[in-house]
Order: structure tokens, then sequence, then C-alpha cells
């Protein structure tokens, strides 16, 4: 190893060495290299590298950024770098190539961050395990037989493999959170309209989707926001920004925040054992602190909000599927996608309008309730995900439910429709894995994953904390309080680079 102390730092602290002079770029990217090489056989995290963009950046002189010569991993999805491949977990987009890097990615390397690949996610970030055809499955480093989660299986995987201290994400339904929670890191999913979204790509997912990061320290997400958060003339969404940067909130007393927390299940059926075990250890830390807690029931209709949430996904990746000649310069065919993928596809384009319109106004209509309810504490606190991570392979379709879902796709629309039940049953498992992460996504929530609970087998599980719009500030000072009172940093994944 180049740097065998590189492990030890976050990514604040390894641009301190570089900063001092320690430690050259040139070294940390080579160590980075070497721990892809040593770890990603096992754990199947990074699926592209850029090693030659790498090195070229390097040598033409990096910016004076907060990050300067940290390595750093993309998602292959949203987050484009041009002229580098873009598969979005898919084989419909196997050779897709941007041309342009979106917004976010010129803040990654104006910060000074060395990109030097990118990291595995299913197809089109539609289920919560990283499994795609494509490229096989993500393994957890704490266990190679379980799963990351997804959909940024592999930023995730990546990061507890110690590859990198932080690495991209996002988040539609909870990928940013989940991966976090399986994989003991600290997951951030902003506000919306915090961090850019764009230019290049249209805003998917109805604006569900949040963009940032996943670290091994709450220090790194608050830095790293502070780098690439704001608005920019294409923004769609706009928010105030911060009154000082988020660096600076983790270095501040939260005060006494009054904390509401639930056991209602969210949208699953019931609370796992250590799910309801992690809730009652940290409530009794939190009022150990000094924080006033507050148990609530979730005003959450479960069987309207899948139903909704799973209308306005279908007609989405309907609509990215469309995008194919656009992209790849053909239409998209049955055999180019996942079965499960083409099955909702099919379903969008069986929905009418109206119908869509109809889900986006009760998922409306959901978030106007749920803000006034929230509004009465600072901070609500829940599981992260509903059970331990999965082994590998459990959401895979049964040939049963295979066979069945390949003759749906053969029916006329109005048809397909009247089974839309039994496709909404089919994903039953990414509801129940993660049954709390999406209610933020559709309200533009703040809401952040920390490692607190590992289960007797050592898998760990983390807790959620939301707070409202354009508080990410409370966030990070509890989040950092907490990280002090209940450190994480010493847990090292069993299938980490050593």
């Amino acid at each position: 190893m180049a740097f065998a102390e590189y492990g030890r730092y976050d990514a604040l602290g390894l641009a301190e060495l570089v900063r001092s002079g320690q430690v050259s770029p040139t070294e940390l990217l080579d160590e980075a290299l070497s721990r892809t090489a040593a770890v990603n056989p096992q754990i199947n995290a990074v699926i592209h590298l850029m090693e030659g963009r790498a090195r070229a950046t390097i040598a033409a002189g990096l910016p004076e950024g907060p990050f300067r010569g940290v390595p750093f991993l993309l998602k292959d999805l949203m987050t484009a770098y041009a002229d580098e491949p873009m598969r979005f977990g898919s084989r419909l987009f196997q050779n897709y190539v941007p041309v342009m890097d979106e917004e976010l990615t010129r803040r990654y390397r104006a910060a000074g961050l060395v990109i030097f690949g990118k990291t595995n996610t299913p197809e089109l970030g539609v289920s919560n395990v990283t499994e795609p055809e494509l490229f096989g499955p993500t393994r957890n480093p704490w266990n190679l037989e379980r799963t990351s989660s997804g959909s940024s299986g592999g930023s995730a995987a990546a990061v507890a493999a110690r590859i990198v201290p932080v690495a991209n994400a996002n988040d539609g339904g909870g990928s940013i959170r989940t991966p976090a929670s399986n994989c003991g890191l600290v997951g951030l999913k902003p506000s919306r309209g915090r961090n850019p979204t764009g230019p290049n790509a249209p805003d998917v997912w109805w604006g569900f989707i949040g963009e940032h990061a996943v670290s091994r320290t709450v220090r790194d997400s608050a830095a790293l926001l502070d780098a690439t958060c704001g608005d920019y003339p294409q923004q769609l969404m706009k928010l105030s920004p911060p009154v000082r940067p988020y660096l600076d909130e983790t270095r501040q007393e939260p005060g006494r925040l009054r904390i509401a927390f639930s056991f209602d299940p969210g949208l699953g059926k019931t609370l796992h054992p250590e799910n309801r075990k992690a809730l009652e250890a940290t409530t009794r830390s939190l009022t150990a602190l000094g924080h006033e807690l507050v148990e609530v029931k979730l005003p959450l209709p479960p069987a309207t909000f899948v139903a909704s949430y799973a209308a306005l996904i279908a007609a989405d990746v309907a609509g990215t599927l469309r995008l194919a000649p656009v992209l790849v310069g053909r239409e998209a065919r049955s055999d180019d996608v996942e079965l499960a993928t083409w099955v909702l596809a099919k379903m969008g384009e069986a929905q009418s309008g109206g119908e869509v319109a109809a889900a986006l106004w009760t998922m409306q209509a959901f978030s106007r309730q749920w803000l006034a309810w929230s509004m009465d504490f600072d901070v609500l606190l829940t599981p992260t995900v509903g059970v331990p991570p999965l082994p590998i392979g459990a959401h895979t379709l049964t040939t049963i439910q295979r066979y069945g879902m390949k003759l749906l796709t053969s029916l006329p629309g109005a048809a397909l429709l009247s089974q839309r039940d039994k496709i909404i049953e089919a994903f039953d498992p990414v509801f129940e894995s993660s049954p709390y992460t999406m209610i933020a996504n559709v309200t533009g929530q703040p809401s952040l994953s920390l490692p607190l609970h590992w289960t007797e087998d050592g898998l760990p599980m983390g807790m959620l904390f939301t707070a409202r719009i354009g508080d990410e500030a409370t966030l990070f000072r509890l989040a950092a309080q907490v990280e002090q009172a209940l450190p994480w940093s010493e847990r090292i994944a069993p299938h980490a680079v050593p």
C-alpha cells in the first residue's frame, strides 16, 4: 500500500494532509486504486475506472478547494461526467456517453476532488438492492452474503470498504439513506433544491430525488454540502442559502430539541425487533443528552401512499425508456431491460394522464398534511430501514412471478392495469425494507441516517432523523452531538481493506 494509514482518515483529514504537504494527490490516488484492486473483486462496488482521467486532472493542477486531492467516486446514475459512460445499471444505456458534466459534477471538481471511477447501481435506480443484471450484485463489506442496499449500493460499499472516505449518491426513495444504514455510514438526503440537479438531465422522479453522498463522518457530509449546495440559473427548485457553513454547524451545540419518535412500521406491516431495540436505545441516549422526546403516531396512509408512489415511478420509468432514441439512437425493446423494469414501464404507459395527475395530487395533499403535522417538533426519529441487510438475491423474482409478469406484458393497457395490485404486490419487498425513507422524498424534507445500531450478528442498521424543509443545520448540529456521544468510527467492516 502506498499510504497504509489512508483508511484512518476521513475526506477532510486527507485534504489536510495534502494541504500540509505530508502526502500528494498522486499518492492518495495510488492508494485508492490499490484498495479498489484489493477489495473490489469481492464486493463489486466499482464498475468503471477512470485512472487516466484522474491522473490527467492531477497533472493539470487541482483547484484549491476544501477536498483538494481526495479520491472520489461517482454513482453511475444521474451525475454525468463528460465523455465517460453512464449506464444507469441497464443494458439499454450501456453505450450512452454524456457530452457534458452535470452541475454537481462541476462542483465536485471545483472542490478539488479527484474522480477516478463510477459505482454500481440497480437498473434505473428503481430497486433498493444493487443487483443489476448488467454488472451483477454489489456485496456488503459487513457480510458478503448480504446486500449493501440500493440504489447507491455501490457507493456505500466502496466507502464501507474504505476505498474512499466519501462517495456520490442520490436518493429518490431512500437510495442514499438505506445503503448508509446497511453499510454503517452517514447518509443525508438534502432538502429538495439544496443541491443542484441537471442542467442536462430533467428533474426525474417528480422532483423526489435529492443528490449528495455517503460518508463515514458527519463533518465530511457537512463540508461536502457546503461545497456543492446553492442554486444556479437552470435550477428549477431554489432554497434560501444556509445561515452559516454546515461545517460550522457541526461545531455548534444543538440546544434542547423537541424530537418526535415512532414505533409505527411506516409503509411496512410490522416493526422488526431489531428496530425496536434500536429505537429504545436511541431515545434513551437522546434523553440523556437533554432533548425532549415525544412518542407519536405517523399520519401515514400506507395503501394510498404506496399506490400513488408506484403510479408515479411507473410513469417515470416509461418516460425514461422514451429517452432511448435520443440517448442511444433507437427505441427500447423488452430484451434491453430487466423484466421488472419492463413491467413498470408498461404499467406507466397504460396509465392515463388523469391517473398520473391524480397520483401526483394525492402525494401533494399528503405532503401538505404531513408538513403541517410535523411543525410541532424539530426532528422526527424513526428507523431507516424495515429489516437488517437482506441476503443477496432476496428481491429476485421467483419463477412463478417471472412467468406471471411476462404474461402481464403481453396484455393490452386496460387489461394490464386491471392487474395493477398484483404488479405493486411484486414490489412489496421494496416497501417492506424501506418503509420510512420515501416520505421525505415526497415532502422534500432533509433526512439523515446515522449508524447507531448493530444486530447481534454484526450487521449495521441506521436511525433516521428528518427535519423541516431547509433545516439541514439542525440535523448537522444534532448528528455531530450524537456522533460524539455514540461514536461509530472504530467499527470497521470485516471485509474492508485492512
